[in-house]
């Protein structure tokens, strides 16, 4: 099992309300585990958690802000994936031209 922690600890180490990381998890933004009544999320969705406890408290970025923010970079990151192997592959293609 991958490791996570507690709502609660996050809401101590982070000093976020724990309704913010209430509001995040009901926007979608933040996937959790739930387990005899504890909330956990898990370290690998800690980066997330960070970006968005920035954005909102230094940067004032509201909830509805945060969600579109976070879906216009996954956007824009598949797009850059998507991207590179295009030009991987027309890279491949003129590859073989040359060698003709």
């Amino acid at each position: 099992m991958s490791e996570r922690i507690s709502r609660e600890e996050l809401v101590r180490i982070y000093n976020i309300e724990i309704t913010f990381f209430d509001e995040l998890v009901d926007y979608g933004l933040l996937n959790i585990q739930i387990e005899d009544n504890i909330h956990y999320l898990m370290y690998d969705d800690l980066p997330d958690l960070e970006k968005f406890a920035n954005w909102y408290y230094d940067l004032e970025v509201n909830l509805p802000g945060l969600e579109v923010i976070h879906n216009m970079l996954k956007k824009l990151d598949a797009l850059n994936r998507r991207n590179r192997e295009l030009m991987n592959k027309l890279s491949a293609i003129r590859d073989q031209y040359e060698d003709i």
